[in-house]
């Protein structure tokens, strides 16, 4: 099955066609709300429904990374899996895409999970409760997802895609020392300072393709501008914590990273993968793959979304 992606040109996800049209092509509903969290955020939330909804194989949730949002490329990874048969929703985190919230600003990830576990447990209790569940996740989002599953709250999850997680920052693309060792005390004086510097912005060390990134910067709702000083210093202090609970992972899972990933170390997810407690368990690490994998070409993204739906059919129809 062709990812969406295929369709998508330098200044639309959708291509040529409007939202409804490209729905339409692709036989799936979409629909969208706001939801208030206990902090009186208004948070941006959407879902797309393969049709006929009888065909519904499974649920899925999806998590997006630090400055992404639901709405733009990984919309299109929505659509691939409610075209696959899985009711498929995402909500934007405070400070992104359409949510209330500082602009790309995540002083605590524990209140962004909350808000994850909140609204995926809202969306799972409209379908049949045997149906099985999966969460889905890009960069920072394979972190929220991890501690999603961590929290061991609601109705477990029969897996876990983590695409490209952020589960260490690499060297080549944190900031250098000293700067790296003082985020805190600029993080405790100025937390919303855009100081820190990182090599290279994100699109450019992340798509491989040239005009997939230029898609990723045309999106209206995202930024490129630098992370603020406590956001940045939350980043770090995440990895520094998933990486002290590896073995405490035991939900199914499985990892795509690219090799040549200079956002997020490969390292880091072979370390998990080598650590956790899940029985089930699988690992693929792309050799000249960067850190979005839809931003590679054409071939590239069917064999890791091949990969991916492979994995999912089986767990979801066990039987077939």
């Amino acid at each position: 099955m062709v990812h969406p992606v295929a369709e998508a040109n330098d200044h639309s996800p959708f291509g040529t066609l409007t939202p409804d049209e490209f729905y339409t092509r692709h036989s799936v509903t979409h629909s969208s709300e706001y939801v208030t969290n206990p902090r009186g955020l208004k948070l941006f939330t959407q879902w797309w429904i393969p049709l006929p909804p009888t065909n519904l194989i499974g649920t899925l949730a999806i998590v997006h990374g630090f400055t992404g949002e639901s709405s733009w490329l990984i919309q299109l990874t929505a659509v691939y899996f409610a075209k696959a048969g899985f009711a498929t929703c995402a909500i934007d985190h405070q400070g992104h895409g359409f949510s209330d919230g500082l602009i790309a600003h995540i002083p605590d990830i524990n209140p962004v999970v909350d808000d994850c576990i909140t609204f995926f447990e809202s969306f799972r209790s409209r379908f049949d409760p045997s149906l099985p569940s999966f969460l889905y996740s890009e960069s920072l989002g394979g972190a929220i997802a991890l501690f999603i599953t961590l929290r061991r709250t609601g109705l477990p999850w029969n897996g876990l895609i983590l695409n490209g997680a952020m589960c260490g920052i690499s060297d080549k693309f944190k900031p250098p020392w000293p700067l790296e060792h003082f985020l805190s005390i600029a993080a405790a004086i100025i937390p919303t300072w855009r100081v820190v510097p990182t090599r290279g912005s994100i699109p450019d060390v992340s798509f491989k393709v040239e005009w997939k990134r230029k898609l990723a910067i045309a999106s209206p709702k995202r930024t490129v501008a630098r992370p603020r000083a406590s956001t940045a210093y939350e980043l770090l202090r995440i990895c520094r914590e998933l990486q002290g609970r590896y073995e405490e992972v035991d939900v199914p899972f499985l990892v795509v990273h690219g090799r040549e990933d200079v956002v997020c170390d490969a390292a880091c997810v072979e370390e998990l993968y080598a650590r956790a407690a899940s029985k089930d368990k699988t690992l693929k690490i792309y050799d000249g793959m960067w850190h979005q994998l839809v931003g590679e070409p054409e071939e590239s993204v069917e064999l890791v979304f091949g990969d991916i739906l492979e994995w999912l059919r089986k767990r979801a129809t066990p039987s077939g």
